[in-house]
């Protein structure tokens, strides 16, 4: 069985090839339930998670991710999310490889992201606001950097210090990042946020008309990124219908609230993919991809990785 570290699943896993991984298996398919979700005491945080998602492609590839978030990590200046991916044999079972899974989700969940930015971002976006400091934020502004032409990256997150870590570690890969203090969102073509905030930093007042908001971070109904009027000013898309509308809380809460319906999320990564839903209409508009994760992601960027390694 194949073992890949950190190191290798990122080598095996460049932006452009995982985007197309990606748009494949939404445009056609794969059987993946929602994940499996199970609390987890923490001394440092009300609630840990564990979660287990697995996935498969009929007699080719069988694959199950299992995650532990840990929120409480901050605290000890540890991610606050492990994970492990097994890849098996879709016919036999046979186990054929175990790969890092926070690499593999970290890269996967940013490639996601830009994957939808491709039809709900305008194609001249040139300034990019990333809300967080963690894996996740920073992979996303290397992903982002590579789909547009970027002249500017600011990133805020609570800590300016964890912050400014994050632009200089980013600066050292040759990307436009300064650190901010100040959490304004107006002015910026994308706002990109992944953090595990339960309190919304983005608010519909203060984004700019033609904005497009890629939420990353509230995978839970009891977390959320951004306030119910920013979702009822935009046009709101999700991962995957099935897991936005149950654990997305940055819509759940907006529904429960009353200020959107179930009926103003209109589209999701397979309708973009295949075509039936439009995407961006006009400079103007203000769009919104709130994702949770979707197992068939981990699946297409845990074979990618794979077979690329046995070249």
């Amino acid at each position: 069985m194949l073992t890949m570290d950190l190191e290798a699943v990122k080598a095996a896993l460049p932006w452009a090839k995982l985007g197309e991984a990606l748009e494949a298996v939404f445009r056609e398919g794969c059987e993946a339930p929602l994940r499996h979700f199970h609390p987890l005491p923490q001394e440092e945080a009300d609630q840990g998670s564990l979660l287990l998602m697995p996935a498969w492609l009929p007699h080719r590839y069988t694959g199950v991710k299992i995650v532990h978030v840990a929120p409480g990590n901050a605290v000890k200046r540890l991610p606050a999310v492990n994970a492990v991916y097994i890849l098996s044999n879709g016919e036999t079972g046979e186990p054929l490889a175990m790969l890092h899974g926070g690499e593999l989700t970290d890269r996967r969940t940013a490639a996601a992201s830009v994957l939808a930015a491709r039809y709900l971002a305008r194609p001249d976006s040139r300034r990019l606001l990333v809300v967080g400091a963690g894996k996740v934020a920073r992979a996303a502004a290397e992903a982002y950097a590579q789909a547009f032409d970027l002249a500017e990256i600011t990133l805020w997150a609570r800590r300016l210090e964890a912050a400014e870590a994050a632009a200089a570690e980013l600066r050292a890969h040759g990307l436009p990042v300064t650190a901010t203090d100040r959490l304004n969102p107006a002015g910026f073509d994308i706002v990109t946020a992944a953090t595990l905030s339960t309190t919304p930093l983005i608010k519909g007042a203060e984004v700019s008309p033609g904005t497009h908001i890629d939420l990353i971070g509230a995978f839970r109904p009891t977390m959320r990124e951004s306030d119910g009027a920013l979702l009822a000013r935009a046009t709101v898309t999700v991962d995957t219908m099935a897991g936005g509308l149950a654990e997305a809380g940055d819509v759940v809460q907006a529904i429960a609230e009353g200020a959107i319906g179930k009926e103003h999320v209109v589209a999701d990564l397979f309708a973009l993919t295949r075509g039936t839903h439009p995407g961006r209409t006009s400079a103007e508009e203000i769009t919104l991809f709130k994702s949770v994760g979707w197992a068939g992601e981990d699946l297409a960027a845990a074979a990618l990785a794979y077979e690329t390694a046995r070249g």
